[in-house]
């Protein structure tokens, strides 16, 4: 048998909660037949999603006495969790379970400090927050999950029953994932590393940092936005900047942290994002648009940067467009 424990505290989401039970709980035939035996652990008269009270005979402590041990999201990620749940994360580790967080479980995760020098991940909204937060944690909010061996950390919601399978199949291989995968509706597998479909508008890329001699390059950021189509260069940009490519160069990487370049790169890829989102335009036309050039060349980048095919991205998002349009029809 393989011992999985869910830690719940007061107010944890449903959704999240819900994950680990339907994956490896006993409703599911598969996970009983594979040997899991999940067990819920919370304090007395916990209460989750804010109405629901978990009733359970174990409490905390037992976390200890798991294979694996997940977090799923905590109720309120500005504050440092409950302790009695990060010292039973902690006491579970040292005694050598499997940690596992999904969403902003992650912070409980650290708290404990199994993020110390780890790289991590938790839901794109809460990145910066337990980055800021952590400082000794490498905070990756692009991915789905991230597997460090002992602990591993899923991003936001959906991507816990991604870090789950992922779980079954390192424990059982994949022929069981699929198997689960099948009975819950979803994709068999998306690997840990694609990117998570985080919302960036191109109006909302320009950073307001200044180079080292207080030169504002905001004006000049708008102004390579507004003309992605074209194939700007450095020398391009350094011109309208009334500076050489190199001095530049020095000043861009202070005011932004990247080069020109690759900052060039990031906003054609967020422009493909939206026109793949947002419009029927063929990827060689989107390619040309953002300054691209070719199709062959926006698939190359694109796959690089946000883990999948422009059709593949443009598909996930095109029910969603069915959707939004349904309803605003039957709203006239």
């Amino acid at each position: 048998m393989t011992a999985v424990a869910l830690a719940v505290t007061d107010g944890m989401p449903l959704f999240e909660l819900s994950i680990p039970c339907t994956i490896f709980g006993p409703g599911n035939p598969e996970a009983v037949a594979a040997g899991y035996e999940l067990t819920v652990c919370a304090p007395p008269g916990t209460q989750v999603g804010g109405w629901l009270r978990a009733e359970t005979a174990y409490g905390l402590e037992h976390l200890a006495t798991a294979d694996t041990v997940i977090i799923p999201a905590c109720d309120d990620a500005m504050h440092r969790p409950p302790e009695d749940l990060v010292t039973a994360v902690g006491e579970a580790h040292e005694r050598g379970a499997r940690i596992a967080s999904i969403c902003t479980g992650a912070f409980v995760l650290a708290a404990a400090g199994l993020l110390d020098g780890r790289r991590a991940t938790t839901h794109w909204m809460y990145a910066t927050k337990l980055a800021e937060q952590y400082p000794h944690t490498e905070v990756d909010p692009g991915v789905l999950y991230i597997d460090d061996g002992d602990v591993l950390t899923a991003a936001g919601q959906a991507a816990g029953i991604d870090l789950c399978l992922h779980m079954v199949r390192v424990d059982h291989g994949a022929a069981l994932a699929n198997a689960m995968a099948r009975r819950l509706v979803v994709a068999p597998h998306r690997a840990g590393g694609q990117a998570q479909f985080i919302a960036a508008p191109v109006s909302q890329a320009v950073p307001r940092g200044q180079g080292h001699d207080g030169n504002d390059l905001s004006g000049l950021l708008h102004w390579a936005l507004e003309r992605l189509g074209e194939p700007l260069t450095v020398t391009d940009l350094a011109r309208q900047a009334h500076m050489s490519p190199r001095h530049f160069s020095r000043q861009f990487l202070a005011a932004t942290g990247t080069s020109p370049l690759q900052w060039l790169l990031t906003q054609r890829i967020h422009h493909a994002r939206e026109l793949l989102e947002t419009t029927d335009h063929s990827i060689e036309h989107i390619a040309e648009a953002v300054g691209m050039g070719t199709a062959t060349t926006l698939r190359r980048h694109f796959h690089r940067a946000v883990g999948v095919s422009p059709t593949t991205y443009r598909r996930t998002f095109a029910k969603e467009r069915q959707w939004d349009a349904a309803v605003t029809q039957n709203g006239k």
